[in-house]
């Protein structure tokens, strides 16, 4: 009798197990929380609390919880698959994506250092990350249309904007949050860290462009099979780019170039640029008006513009639902009062070790709470306030901390299930999750042993 294959779980199960697993450390790991001032919490204040143990109610609604505390994504999401969806029907992606294809005529691997590098500035300068998920529909097709997988589409996108969260520069949503709690500037660390990011953008491209060049030899080499799926179905039909068609992808391109306008913290980064402060409820606007308005370029009628955005926004369902019960782990996980434990855990590993031991502890301490705590935002207000006055008496500065923290928060972030984007990119681009880390782990390994000796370096210099 032959033996079934394993096959690897969907993101939907692997995520609940890990609610599961959660709800579980709950009852094990006793309860704490520290003391807040300023909503940061004060370092050597931690203290035990009654346990809050969470059962089979609270794993159930754990999903539910987290949808809620992410609505404002999930929706943004669906208003994204809305806009793609009125975009699509025109014809004007399918037209536009040959019209590129044409002109590229074999010149199609460019593509890929030149978009990353747009990814990895937006990722090293104000945090591009959420954001790319409006990316992956637009471009997947483009890099399925040249000849390769939707591996490839995927990791322009995640691994372009990733090598930049992972060596942001000014990015304040985690190194500004980082630096104001670790009682440093901005621009205290900035020149490692920029030099981090031209080796780490420059090795992300040469990992990128080298899988796709065996890809594109031989499609038999990619670890998914070149792709499938409705969003990309028509590609290979010769679609005509009409007049109509080209001002339809200008007010695409345009719309894309507004959100990104919209998001950039000008006034953070000290441009003298005026700043829209927007955020998803205003993102999510522009796109539900984009649609619309595209719709009408295209003489559709109101009941199918209304029709067809809202079969675009079901296509992206899932992907909304997975950001939800990723988010739900992290809810699940305060509720049960155990984040406090944990981090006074690391709070008690990193005290009186030297400079090179402290630094690299607080590396890896920050690799598995990464995976608890995806939000490196909300990672450096738990935690950078307690880890950066034990760097003082072991006479590491706090722009190392910072650097040691968006390190291994970023790294993490491209391969941990708990990371909305990276489960809403693999849902996007029909990869499973086990093929997605065959592929990247040895890249994930690079920037691992590039991180300690840039950390090294940094205890060596400071």
């Amino acid at each position: 009798m032959k033996r079934a294959k394993f096959r690897m779980p969907t993101a939907y199960t692997i995520l609940f197990s890990l609610i599961v697993l959660v709800a579980v450390s709950t009852w094990l790991v006793p309860a704490g929380t520290y003391t807040y001032a300023n909503e940061a919490p004060v370092a050597g204040t931690y203290h035990t609390v009654a346990p809050s143990p969470q059962g089979v109610s609270a794993v159930l609604k754990a999903a539910f919880s987290g949808f809620y505390d992410a609505v404002d994504v999930c929706v943004f999401i669906l208003m994204v698959g809305g806009f793609l969806g009125v975009v699509m029907k025109t014809g004007a992606v399918d037209a536009g994506v040959g019209r590129i294809i044409q002109r590229l005529g074999g010149r199609e691997k460019w593509l890929i250092p030149i978009l990353m590098l747009a990814f990895g500035l937006g990722g090293t300068t104000y945090g591009m990350w959420e954001e790319t998920m409006a990316f992956y529909p637009l471009l997947i097709p483009v890099f399925l249309a040249a000849g390769y997988d939707a591996v490839v589409g995927i990791s322009v996108i995640l691994l372009g904007a990733g090598a930049g969260i992972i060596s942001s520069t000014v990015n304040p949503f985690a190194t500004g949050i980082a630096a104001g709690f670790a009682g440093v500037s901005l621009g205290e660390g900035i020149l490692l860290r920029a030099i981090q990011w031209l080796v780490f953008e420059g090795a992300s491209i040469w990992f990128v462009m080298s899988y796709a060049a065996k890809v594109k030899k031989d499609p038999a080499r990619s670890v998914v099979g070149v792709g499938a799926g409705k969003i990309w179905a028509n590609m290979e039909e010769s679609v005509e780019f009409t007049p109509r068609r080209k001002a339809i992808m200008a007010l695409f391109t345009l719309t894309f170039l507004v959100m990104v306008y919209g998001v950039i913290p000008f006034d953070e980064m000290g441009l003298p640029l005026p700043v829209l402060g927007w955020w998803f409820p205003e993102l999510s606007a522009l796109f539900l008006v984009g649609g619309v308005v595209i719709g009408l370029i295209d003489h559709m009628s109101e009941e199918e513009i209304a029709e067809t955005y809202v079969a675009g926004c079901a296509d992206l369902l899932g992907v909304a639902l997975i950001i939800g019960i990723s988010r739900g782990i992290t809810v699940l996980m305060n509720d049960g009062q155990i984040t406090g434990t944990i981090l006074h855990w690391g709070e008690e590993a990193l005290s009186g070790t030297g400079p090179v031991s402290f630094v690299l502890l607080v590396y890896l301490l920050y690799l598995p709470l990464t995976v608890l705590i995806p939000s490196s935002s909300g990672l450096a207000t738990l935690s950078v306030p307690v880890v950066a006055p034990l760097g003082r008496f072991a006479g590491v500065g706090g722009d190392l901390v910072v650097t040691a923290f968006q390190s291994a928060s970023g790294l993490v972030n491209i391969i941990t299930p708990t990371a909305a984007v990276v489960m809403g990119a693999l849902a996007l681009g029909h990869v499973p999750y086990d093929k997605w880390v065959k592929y990247v782990w040895k890249l994930i390994l690079y920037f691992f042993l590039l991180t300690v000796v840039f950390l090294v370096v940094g205890v060596w210099i400071g």
